[in-house]
């Protein structure tokens, strides 16, 4: 009789994005005639940028000639990549990350879920909530919890509620903890933060020997410069966090998969018996095991995003996700909704209010206006009262949703 990993079942019936596919759908089925916006799901609609296609096509090419061809890449990817994310994303911001601190994966999403791999079980983690809700069902897939509780917490794991309360800055939990997840630009509110708020979780760290898992997917779209792209520009930084990144959202590679996680060589974990262990060392070692790397061609396309072309292609993509963000806050101000996020970010963070909570509010939007959000419930207990839109739409769909909205009677 085959066993299965019984933490699955502890589970919540649904991870949130198929619960609000399967809601769409038969509202869908229902109303075969009603025009859905949909500006929920975090996934991108321009394609790849010109000079990334121009490298991709190179790429395929090369694969199709002897002298060209490409079998297993470098366990961490293609130095040519490595080495432009080196320059580019750091040494030209003063950080000093090596080429061979750097890993190339096909997705953030993947490295978020995978890394606690290198962690022993009886580690307390720290997660913000609301949350991406990748940390936590990885978490309880892998057996870190207990069961969930009657107020929506797993028992066993720390949850830091970020609301409007406290400017969407978790506290410092009063509890030991020894990892701790950080999103900044964050998933799903959209803000960020500063410097100083930042170096008092690296002192932390520093003084409690933790590691933080620094979740910077967004940091491109950061637009005032004293937000930190990095936690690197932190000092000490390199001692305590590991910093994930990603080109899905940066330059439209959600259906293309490339991205990399840093982790600095000076980032030490602890056995047992307190003997210090390379963490850089144990994720060599994992990625070498379970992990093909990113097809070459992709990888070539992703090291076009740093050629001069390629950023000034980039940054017109996210300009245009900005105007977005921008159309969507002022229309959900004029209508009454406390608004956050969309400034640094691609996510509106809306106070949902009007009586209704997260879900409610969805239902509502869906049935009288035809447009897709995300509740901020689905996102963890203090999501409730929230509600997430996504600039990631077409410009004349944003404009059409939010005409649609100002329409309603809230």
């Amino acid at each position: 009789m085959a066993k299965i990993n019984e933490n699955y079942v502890k589970l919540q019936a649904g991870y949130l994005f198929p619960e609000i596919g399967r809601r769409v759908r038969e509202f869908q089925s229902n109303n075969p005639d009603a025009k859905i916006i949909k500006m929920g799901i975090g996934d991108v609609i321009l394609p790849l940028a010109p000079s990334v296609i121009q490298a991709f096509h190179e790429g395929v090419d090369e694969m199709s000639k002897q002298e060209t061809f490409k079998g297993y890449g470098p366990e961490q990817g293609y130095e040519f990549l490595r080495r432009a994310i080196s320059k580019n994303e750091y040494k030209d911001r003063n950080i000093e990350i090596s080429e061979d601190e750097v890993f190339i994966s096909d997705g953030a999403k993947c490295d978020t879920g995978n890394i606690l791999e290198i962690f022993g079980q009886n580690n307390v983690i720290a997660v913000q909530d609301p949350v991406y809700p990748v940390y936590v069902d990885t978490i309880v897939m892998a057996g870190r919890t207990g069961q969930i509780q009657k107020n929506g917490y797993y028992e066993n794991l720390v949850y830091m509620p970020c609301t409007a309360d406290n400017d969407f800055i978790p506290e410092i939990p009063s509890q030991k903890i020894d990892i701790v997840f950080l999103c900044y630009p964050n998933n799903p509110t959209g803000t960020t933060v500063s410097k100083s708020e930042l170096k008092k979780w690296v002192d932390y760290a520093l003084q409690n020997n933790t590691v933080i898992l620094y979740d910077a997917a967004y940091e491109a779209y950061i637009s005032k410069k004293d937000i930190p792209h990095s936690i690197y520009e932190i000092e000490g930084a390199k001692e305590v966090a590991i910093e994930f990144r990603s080109y899905s959202k940066t330059a439209g590679f959600t259906g293309t998969r490339c991205a990399y996680t840093v982790i600095p060589k000076t980032l030490k974990g602890y056995g047992p018996d307190g003997k210090e262990h390379s963490l850089h060392a144990l994720w060599y070692r994992r990625q070498s095991t379970k992990f093909n790397q990113v097809s070459y061609p992709v990888q070539k396309a992703a090291a076009a995003v740093y050629s001069s072309s390629g950023k000034n292609e980039i940054r017109k993509m996210i300009s245009y996700y900005m105007e977005n963000a921008k159309i969507m806050r002022e229309s959900m101000s004029k209508i009454g909704f406390d608004v956050y996020g969309g400034l640094n970010a691609p996510y509106v963070w809306i106070n949902s209010g009007k009586g209704l909570n997260s879900w409610e509010l969805f239902d509502k939007i869906l049935k009288e206006a035809h447009v897709v959000g995300t509740p901020g419930s689905g996102f963890g207990p203090s999501g409730e009262g929230y509600f997430r839109f996504s600039a990631f739409a077409e410009r004349e769909n944003v404009i059409e949703a939010m005409h649609r909205l100002r329409s309603l009677n809230f």
